[in-house]
């Protein structure tokens, strides 16, 4: 059974950092591309980032270049979001995604975690 769980989200200010974290079982990881998107209230998933197998990072949404950085760890079969000068537009519940990169086409998803900034 393949599971995606969510950590680290919480009640963080304006201008402070957070890290998200994502711990992945059932999957072969290395298949997968990681990706974290967020949904903030009233509004459509987005994607925030993504990292391949090798690790290296793409599709950073605009609103966090250079804030946010998406890693992997292959041997741990996790996936991270380091969130660093928040601002309160970064307010809303972070998933962590997986897709298949060959094979039969699968997607998972985590449960969510809320990220919450303000002062």
């Amino acid at each position: 059974q393949v599971q995606l769980v969510e950590s680290g989200g919480g009640l963080v200010q304006p201008g402070e950092s957070l890290r998200l974290s994502c711990a992945t079982s059932g999957l072969s990881f290395r298949r997968y591309i990681m990706s974290w998107y967020r949904q903030k209230p009233n509004k459509e998933r987005e994607l925030v980032a993504s990292v391949n197998s090798r690790g290296a990072a793409f599709n950073y949404a605009d609103s966090v270049k250079g804030r946010f950085a998406i890693s992997r760890h292959n041997v741990e079969e996790t996936a991270s979001l380091q969130m660093n000068s928040v601002n309160s537009d970064d307010t809303a519940v972070y998933f962590c995604n997986a897709r298949a990169v060959d094979g039969p086409p699968e997607e998972y998803w985590g449960q969510g975690t809320q990220v919450t900034v303000s002062s």
